[in-house]
């Protein structure tokens, strides 16, 4: 089994703000074929993703303990850490960009914060480029984040949760360094 944990936080105010990139890849990695319940701190729905069992988890703990809901979903899943997937808003990579990446640092994301106090940081990260706040905002980074994307990334922005969910979609037909070869690499 593969687990693809896509961050976020819950409830309707947060839905369509840049922190919450992660659940939208996984609601469209499940599609029309997968209903989502209450487990694991989170909501839990199965698939099968090219060939291989998937559970797809978006923890509904709030962004800065996503740790305990994906803990709770390894634990009972068994599932290894390599074939553990977080999709993830990343900050440091333009708006549309999509990158892998195997382990490293949080770079202040408290999400990945939270699961890798609880986890380690070994974990496979599909990370969604949300861009730095413009010179003009007014704001700290947290209102950055946790505000909705601009009229004119919003034109874009299902190409770029598709290109999330295909990267995920490639992690588990390809392995990592395959799709990192097909994802990663410059236009």
């Amino acid at each position: 089994m593969i687990l693809v944990a896509g961050l976020g936080n819950p409830g309707p105010r947060y839905a369509q703000t840049r922190h919450n990139v992660g659940f939208m890849a996984v609601d469209r990695l499940a599609g029309q074929s997968a209903s989502f319940s209450a487990r694991f701190h989170g909501a839990w729905a199965t698939l099968q993703l090219a060939g291989e069992a998937c559970g797809l988890l978006k923890p509904q703990t709030f962004m800065n303990l996503s740790g305990r809901s994906v803990q709770a979903a390894l634990a009972f899943t068994r599932v290894p850490l390599d074939r553990l997937i977080v999709i993830h808003d990343e900050l440091d990579l333009p708006f549309g960009e999509v990158r892998l990446k195997l382990g490293g640092g949080h770079a202040g994301h408290n999400g990945l914060r939270s699961i890798s106090g609880a986890i380690g940081p070994d974990y496979v990260r599909v990370r969604v480029g949300i861009g730095r706040p413009p010179a003009d905002f007014r704001g700290m980074v947290a209102d950055y984040v946790l505000d909705a994307f601009s009229a004119s990334e919003r034109t874009t922005l299902d190409g770029v949760v598709e290109r999330a969910a295909a990267a995920v979609t490639d992690i588990v037909r390809l392995g990592l360094p395959g799709a990192m070869n097909v994802t990663n690499r410059k236009a």
